[in-house]
């Protein structure tokens, strides 16, 4: 394919392309013709080092007594999707009227027709596209800018002289920096510098935002001093800082210079190798540095290197084209320089591409030569597939062995599952003895016990006291089936909370399986009810902070709720408390009927006489759940949430069960204009609610579709603010709540989410926490003080002491002095060992154990007031 004068070539992607036009063969024929608009998608292939056509397209236009013409292209968001594509803006004429239309490239090769309009004359100075796509440019010292939204030509109310940059500013949206005559304040402006240097060089720079119609300080792109050399920029960084505009640009001028500014002050300077400077575009290479391709007028180009200073790195002639992207798929970008070659006039001919480092492919290279030579190459293929066979059979060993390991681990797991089903159940569980391990099924497996038939008394009483406990802790054992989830409940006494904490439950498979483990893994939850039930507390799933210290818990490295995420603490309410364990149905199902075991574990905290807490981990046997296939076609543990009079009638049990299946998020409504009466008409008819019978306020969801089973709580402050709690199965029928709320709500009103409860009740924990912590830590310091002394190693033998003589009777004769000066060694001795104290191991573990739980506890409770 043969390259015309007005090709254009444009890099989206890693790929290369190449836009031209159809011309007619006889330029008798032009009147009947139709011009044809032509793409093709040019990659780098890496094996042959060249570039090959990977697709093309084409868009038929009618040319009749019409000149056509492409005027630029460029790579711009399209508004509708967010896609970035490319964009090419042709040029229509016909006699005395010029056509502009835009159109867009899609991935599958097709052109699509953006917008059109018409003007009186043509478009020369300073064309930019951007996103919208929209168009800018600027006629007789205006700014023009049109976009497909409006498809209509406005003009900005302002006059500028040049436009220097067209792009995207972080809160500002689409913005234009330009050059215009100084416009001096009638009024004197604190800005004081600003006004002089506006004054003496009779020209200052300007933003403008298209959008809002604003105009920005120039002073934060570069001084007005550099408006009259700078002739185009790049801003290469754009934030905001405490509500101040940050830029990084670059910029070249008519005095052949590259200049870098940082927040509007300049911070290098680098002399280009030819004139005219055109344009600059950064690339970003593997080494992470930062070049700028700079073209020129004459055909010619370079790049300046940024490290410690701006240099110029390379410079080339005759180039017709630099782009900048990935083209050889490395991750990181690199320049493309396509070369004026009149001996060859194919596509992408004569090319190079470099990142002025390790990537570096040239066009008329022969990549042959840099291959090895043939001699040896058989021989080095022969060493080299021996020691891949070697590697591969090593490979395999470690494979079978690890097998076997994990054959072992297997085996070890189900024995202690059905020593703990055997513990739970208060049956003798018996060990695999010697004979057993004999066999190939218990090879390598050993018992950790002496194989004697009566094992010692300690042993025995070890473990009856495991499975005995005295206390009475649970009143009722229910499940419920939710979905595809298994509820299992048990309600717990009163007195529960007052001596224990940490509490969860296990399912455990009552079958013998051989070939899977029976604990089923479940995720415990806490639900606490009041007793006149006008408040929901459910332990949050609200995900934990990163961690700022690590927990010490010597005590529970072996538990089994480590596999799910810790829930939160419980909220102290008076009433009944459940616990409840949920399980996926499906894998139960498989089995039929299946009979679990239901376990509490919890952990004891017994007061010690030293301000400590020992922990000690105790587990109940709650009972037994039976589940099958006809159970769950009959519903007979299926949840009944039925109307009766307006209000939603289901047992406790019910209720429980759906909010153990939830997640609970809370909403802080606020209306500065109107009052939020629509929430409650919101719930009760088009969400179609009933509040329970027990407590008004927390209403039961029967929409069909989604939402059915949804709880909300509504709770008015004040007319114009309250609070809304949902609780719902997943995050999909969340949004869906939230989208049919937001219609509902009036306008202006603000949503926002609560990361934990309400900011009264976390402020009295917090202080709890505190003083629990500040307890902790006297505790601790009046421990070093009391029982330091029976750890400490003292230096003076016991038995000898030093005369207490009066003081001159000692200094009178040598002796006395001698003996003084002894007594005062040993006294000064004491003291250094009195500053050097060291507290026991143990002591000193269980100090810091109760340190850091006490402040990880705070710092949980601030994270959620964050």
């Amino acid at each position: 394919m043969l390259l015309g004068e007005q090709d254009q070539f444009l890099s989206y992607n890693g790929e290369v392309l190449v836009f031209q036009l159809s011309n007619p063969k006889h330029a008798e024929e032009a009147d009947n013709k139709t011009m044809n608009l032509c793409v093709r998608r040019m990659a780098f292939n890496r094996d042959t080092k060249l570039f090959v056509q990977k697709s093309s397209g084409a868009f038929s236009m009618g040319a009749s007594h019409s000149k056509i013409e492409m005027v630029c292209c460029s790579c711009t968001t399209d508004s509708r999707t967010g896609l970035i594509l490319p964009c090419i803006l042709m040029k229509k004429q016909k006699r005395n009227s010029i056509k502009y239309f835009l159109l867009l490239l899609h991935s599958s090769n097709q052109f699509e027709p953006s917008f059109y309009f018409k003007l009186d004359y043509e478009l020369k100075e300073d064309i930019r596209l951007f996103a919208g796509p929209s168009l800018l440019w600027r006629h007789a010292n205006k700014l023009f800018y049109i976009s497909s939204n409006t498809c209509v030509v406005q003009s900005a109310p302002v006059h500028l002289s040049c436009v220097v940059w067209t792009g995207e500013i972080v809160g500002e949206g689409t913005v234009v920096l330009g050059i215009r005559t100084a416009c001096l304040p009638e009024t004197k402006d604190p800005d004081g510098f600003s006004v002089s240097d506006r004054a003496i060089w009779g020209s200052e720079f300007f933003g403008y935002a298209i959008q809002s119609q604003k105009f920005l300080s120039g002073t934060c792109f570069m001084p007005h001093a550099y408006s009259r050399v700078v002739s185009s920029a790049y801003i290469c960084r754009n934030e905001r800082l405490r509500k101040q505009l940050r830029i990084s640009l670059v910029a070249i001028t008519h005095k052949n210079q590259l200049i870098w500014f940082q927040n509007g002050a300049p911070k290098g300077v680098c002399e280009l190798p030819y004139e005219k400077p055109c344009s600059v575009k950064p690339a970003v290479t593997s080494s992470s540095d930062l070049l700028f391709a700079v073209s020129f007028a004459s055909g010619n180009s370079c790049v300046v290197q940024r490290r410690d200073s701006l240099q110029v790195a390379s410079k080339w002639q005759k180039v017709k084209c630099v782009l900048v992207d990935d083209f050889i798929g490395s991750g990181s970008e690199q320049l493309l320089l396509l070369f004026k070659d009149d001996s060859n006039t194919d596509v992408l001919s004569t090319f190079k591409i470099t990142d002025l480092g390790e990537v570096n492919y040239a066009s008329g290279i022969n990549y042959k030569h840099d291959v090895p030579a043939a001699e040896g190459l058989q021989e080095n293929g022969l060493l080299t597939v021996r020691a891949l066979e070697t590697r591969l059979q090593a490979g395999w060993t470690s494979v079978r062995e690890l097998q076997q390991h994990l054959g072992l681990q297997k085996r070890v797991i189900l024995e202690s599952c059905r020593a703990l089903i055997d513990l739970v159940e208060e049956r003798t569980h018996i060990l695999p003895n010697s004979n057993k391990v004999k066999c190939s099924r218990w090879e390598g497996l050993v018992s950790l016990w002496d194989d004697v038939e009566n094992p010692p008394d300690s042993l025995s009483k070890e473990t009856s006291s495991a499975s005995e406990v005295p206390e009475h802790f649970t009143e009722e054992l229910w499940q419920r089936v939710v979905g595809d989830s298994l509820v299992v409940g048990v309600k717990l006494t009163e007195s529960f909370y007052l001596s224990l904490s940490d509490v969860s439950l296990s399912l455990v498979m009552n079958q013998d399986f051989s070939s899977i483990s029976p604990i089923i893994k479940c995720q415990s939850k806490i639900i606490q009810l009041n007793k006149a039930f006008s408040a929901l507390a459910v332990s949050s799933s609200q995900i934990e902070p990163p961690p700022k210290k690590m927990k010490l818990d010597l005590h529970s490295k072996n538990d089994l709720r480590k596999d799910f995420p810790k829930r939160s603490s419980r909220i102290q309410l008076d009433g009944a408390k459940t616990v409840t364990a949920v399980t996926s149905l499906p894998p139960l199902l498989a089995f039929h009927r299946v009979c679990c075991v239901v376990l509490l574990h919890a952990r004891k905290q017994n007061h010690q006489n030293d301000g400590l807490q020992q922990s000690k981990k105790i587990t109940v046997l709650c009972g037994k759940i039976l589940l099958s296939l006809e159970d769950i076609s009959s519903g007979r543990y299926s949840i009944k949430m039925l109307r009766d009079n307006s209000y939603c009638t289901g047992s406790m049990e019910d209720i429980l069960a759906v909010l153990a299946v939830s997640v609970k998020f809370s909403f802080q409504i606020v209306s500065c204009d109107c009052t939020l009466t629509p929430v409650s008409s919101w719930l009760l008819g088009e969400m179609e609610c009933t509040p329970f019978k027990e407590c008004q306020d927390n209403i039961f969801c029967h929409k069909a579709g989604n939402v059915h089973g949804t709880i909300f709580n509504w709770a008015l402050k004040n007319p114009f603010e309250g609070a809304l709690t949902i609780f719902c199965r997943n995050l999909t029928v969340l949004f869906q709540c939230l989208h049919s709320l937001t219609r509902a709500l009036p306008p202006g009103c603000s949503v926002k989410l609560l990361r934990s409860g309400s900011k009264a009740v976390l402020n009295e924990q917090l202080a709890l926490a505190l003083e629990k912590e500040m307890l902790t830590l006297k505790n601790s310091l009046f421990l070093k003080e009391t029982k330091a002394g029976n750890s400490l190693t003292w230096g003076t033998e016991s038995g000898k002491k030093i005369n207490n003589a009066p003081l001159a009777s000692l200094l009178d004769t040598e002796e006395g002095v001698q003996q003084f000066r002894k007594k005062l060694q040993k006294e000064r001795e004491e003291s250094v060992q009195s500053l050097n104290q060291t507290l026991n191991g143990a002591l000193y573990q269980k100090t810091a154990l109760k340190i850091a739980e006490a402040q990880l506890s705070s710092d949980m409770i601030v994270w959620r007031l964050a």
